[in-house]
């Protein structure tokens, strides 16, 4: 079988996931929708498929999945739109910046029997994946203490943080999602520390560039995330899981992995210089079991659930960054049965 998608945006996330779909051989990208038709247009030329509106894609019989790469103000709306419409929905993170409105949208999902994956491409990293097979097999013992470094070679343009919802639900929600699935256990409580040490304009449009955040667990397992939107020596993606028996760590990746001795000293190549390059892999995999889901017809995973919680985790942090407190996931969730 063959899965026939639509892409619905064509920007910078939009570009890595046609690729990673075109890669495939068990799908083909049928379509490509964007509201700048340029961009629309280049890609399709790129990649040998056809631009079509998104009302056209939505009635399309010749596409069965889409991937949703647009504004994540319109994610939501158009995630009902399509599972209504009987098609797999790949959706990227997050599913809105509202928890209630994950809820609402996650029930329209449940009700249609939909198929939804949200985008959370960390966990398809084969040094990450690596990470976890080894927690599986016991061979560290109990996780006890996790360690997560993310950090962006620069900082998005002010506009992009105006839209995105900010440092926690457009960037460390990543790191949220990566501590559950490496912890093992949901995340009982929040701390954490923001502020603004790289430009000021962030701070003016109400965000924050540089954070610390402690997560904790019932049983008393600990995760601390470190984000900073300026990394000048690249992209910095490190994982230390420290457990009873021992400890596992993924190091930062680089284009070409040698070492080079001289009476200078010893170097290495420089890091990857963002995330297009550094999870080239772990899109192509995400996509691929995205894939597998739908010719199964079984759940996807990450799920739309999964979605809602690294959500909910980044509104505690943004909490107890406002109100100085250690913040329950609880008061954030109300409960999501």
């Amino acid at each position: 079988m063959t899965v026939r998608f639509g892409l619905l945006g064509a920007g910078r996330i939009g570009k890595v996931h046609a690729k990673a779909v075109s890669s495939n051989s068990q799908a083909q990208l049928i379509a490509v929708a964007d509201a700048v038709a340029q961009a629309a247009s280049d890609l399709a030329k790129q990649y040998a498929c056809e631009v079509r509106s998104i009302e056209q894609i939505l009635a399309s019989a010749d596409i069965d999945a889409v991937v949703i790469c647009t504004p994540t103000d319109t994610h939501a709306d158009l995630i009902e739109q399509f599972v209504r419409a009987g098609k797999a929905v790949f959706c990227e993170k997050p599913i809105d910046l509202d928890v209630e409105r994950v809820k609402a949208c996650l029930k329209v999902v449940d009700a249609e029997s939909g198929t939804l994956m949200v985008g959370f491409n960390r966990r398809f990293d084969p040094h990450f994946q690596a990470v976890k097979d080894v927690i599986t097999k016991g061979e560290i013992g109990a996780v006890e203490m996790v360690t997560i470094i993310s950090r962006d070679p620069g900082a998005p343009p002010v506009e992009y943080i105006k839209r995105s919802g900010g440092i926690f639900r457009d960037m460390t929600i990543h790191d949220f999602d990566m501590a559950r699935y490496l912890l093992g256990e949901e995340i009982d409580t929040v701390t954490a520390q923001a502020s603004v040490l790289v430009d000021p304009a962030i701070g003016a449009a109400g965000d924050y560039d540089s954070a610390s955040v402690m997560l904790s667990t019932a049983s008393g397992k600990h995760a601390t995330i470190s984000n900073s939107r300026r990394a000048t020596y690249g992209y910095d993606q490190r994982i230390e899981v420290h457990g009873s028996k021992g400890s596992v760590s993924a190091e930062n990746q680089r284009p070409v992995s040698i070492e080079v001795a001289n009476a200078s000293g010893y170097t290495r190549p420089p890091l990857h210089d963002f995330f297009m390059t550094r999870y080239l892999d772990a899109y192509a995999r995400e996509i691929s079991s995205f894939i597998d889901a739908v010719e199964s017809k079984s759940p996807a995973n990450p799920s739309g659930l999964d979605g809602l919680i690294a959500l909910a985790l980044a509104e505690a942090a943004l909490k107890s960054v406002k109100e100085g407190r250690a913040v329950k996931v609880s008061e954030i969730t109300g409960g999501l049965g």
